[in-house]
């Protein structure tokens, strides 16, 4: 294995890959706090373009052997909690739109917060992800 004067290059993939799973999670925290819809998009193309870095490092440092995943999960483990997670999605953009409605009747304005709750999973490799 190649060494660095600086770190070993596993340790140096390692952290890159700490350091990318902790900025994906402060990216969508920054979706879910954005009020500005342009804001909000900037921060959901940056969580996107930073999964997408933190899967392709992952990855590659599986084929090299230098992480071992987790142990397998049933796929029918995954199914349940996939449904589980998609009925509160539901339930939550029910909720919303009916909050949404009933304020827009009220004020008799429109928000934007609507379009995204309308919007279309995401295609990540040919596998839909919510």
């Amino acid at each position: 294995m190649h060494q660095s004067s600086f770190m070993q290059e596993e340790d140096l993939l390692y952290t890159i890959l700490a350091d990318l799973k902790r900025t994906s999670r402060e990216y969508t925290t920054a979706v879910t706090e954005a009020s500005c819809p342009v804001v909000r998009q900037m921060f959901m193309n940056l969580t996107n373009d930073t999964l997408k870095l933190q899967s392709d490092l992952y990855y590659l440092m599986d084929q090299l052997n230098m992480y071992s995943a987790s142990t397998p999960v049933l796929k029918q483990e995954i199914d349940k909690q996939l449904q589980q997670n998609q009925q509160t999605m539901q339930k939550t953009q029910q909720f919303v739109q009916q909050k949404l409605g009933s304020h827009q009747m009220q004020h008799g304005t429109a928000h934007y917060y609507g379009t995204y709750a309308s919007q279309q999973p995401q295609s990540y490799q040919g596998h839909s992800y919510m």
